[in-house]
């Protein structure tokens, strides 16, 4: 498993060996969110960064998923939809939410690595 990156919108990335980036929301947000009730997975399309692409709901508040990089959703993690709750039992694992195909995927290395996200959520708290 490749170093994860990080977003500020509090979105983790992982480049897997063919080339695709797995993209999930962070255990930091899942814990601000509580328990996830429902997930609305994104279309499988292109994306410009930051664009809004997936929106879950938890027994505290409603919040998105936004678009990391620019590129294309190539596959959805169609469980979530069933089964929300992976979010907050695996946040990092099996509750990624999509796998996109970066239009450059030297942009990965503008995001957050591991102790700038960790300083950036400990300013949060």
């Amino acid at each position: 498993m490749s170093e994860l990156r990080f977003t500020v919108d509090h979105e983790w990335l992982r480049l897997e060996s063919n080339g695709l980036i797995t993209v999930g929301i962070t255990a930091y947000a899942q814990q601000a969110l509580g328990d996830v009730v429902f997930v609305q997975v994104p279309e499988l399309r292109a994306f410009g960064a930051g664009d809004e692409v997936a929106v879950l709901e938890s027994v505290k508040a409603a919040s998105s998923v936004y678009m990391p990089l620019n590129g294309e959703v190539v596959e959805v993690n169609s469980s979530l939809e069933g089964s929300p709750e992976l979010i907050n039992e695996d946040a990092l694992g099996e509750g990624w939410f999509f796998r996109m195909r970066p239009s450059d995927a030297s942009a990965m290395d503008t995001l957050l690595d591991q102790t700038a996200y960790e300083r950036l959520t400990h300013e949060d708290a």
